[in-house]
């Protein structure tokens, strides 16, 4: 279905996450140290062979804190969801190699990965990733997304907040179709992550490491 690209970036032992230059234009978008977008990861065949493989899964309804989401999700490998885990179906895992191969990672080392099925209007709230979980490296399909971030704020911290100000979105990405994204390092520990409603139907696909 595709081929994993060729990781441009030497790998010495021990050292610091730092993923190949991303195939941007011009202007980069404004994020978080540790996230790095590619608007055009995927090529319009792979991707479409994705979309189409898809269509096939079998998803499962979502809830989160006892409210059912409007996406639908599929979860395979080692989930954190409360239900029997998946094995990686093969039409993944050259998908799983490709960003590996960008994330500086052993395919392998994705563990999990969750497909997600937006239907129009359908969101995500405020969230931080379940904490067993390290590096989250993912694509979208079929249409774009609005990603925005703010700087996460443990319980603990929010505590007796009543008086604190409103929290705002610090950082805004558009999630293009065929576009891939690793969130890593500062990004993936210290912001956490919402979607508001999307426009037209959409996948997305993520994997995730273990710490």
């Amino acid at each position: 279905m595709m081929e994993p690209r060729e990781c441009k970036c030497s790998r010495p032992a021990r050292r610091a996450y730092q993923p190949s230059p991303p195939d941007m234009g011009l202007f980069e978008p404004n994020l978080p140290e540790g996230f790095f977008y590619r608007a055009d990861f995927l090529g319009s065949g792979d991707a479409s062979q994705l979309a189409w493989a898809i269509k096939s899964v079998s998803f499962d309804t979502f809830a989160m804190r006892g409210v059912v989401a409007r996406r639908r999700v599929k979860f395979y490998g080692a989930s954190y969801a409360a239900r029997p885990s998946l094995p990686m179906p093969n039409f993944l895992l050259p998908l799983r190699e490709q960003l590996a191969a960008w994330a500086e990672v052993a395919p392998g080392a994705f563990v999990m990965a969750l497909i997600n099925e937006y239907a129009v209007g359908a969101t995500i709230g405020w969230h931080r990733d379940a904490p067993q979980y390290g590096i989250t490296a993912g694509v979208s399909l079929l249409s774009p997304c609005r990603m925005k971030l703010r700087p996460y704020l443990s319980p603990k911290d929010l505590a007796g907040s009543a008086r604190r100000p409103a929290r705002k979105t610090t950082h805004e990405i558009e999630l293009a179709p065929r576009s891939g994204y690793v969130i890593t390092g500062r990004a993936r520990d210290g912001y956490e992550h919402s979607i508001p409603p999307t426009p037209a139907l959409r996948y997305s696909i993520t994997f995730r490491t273990l710490r």
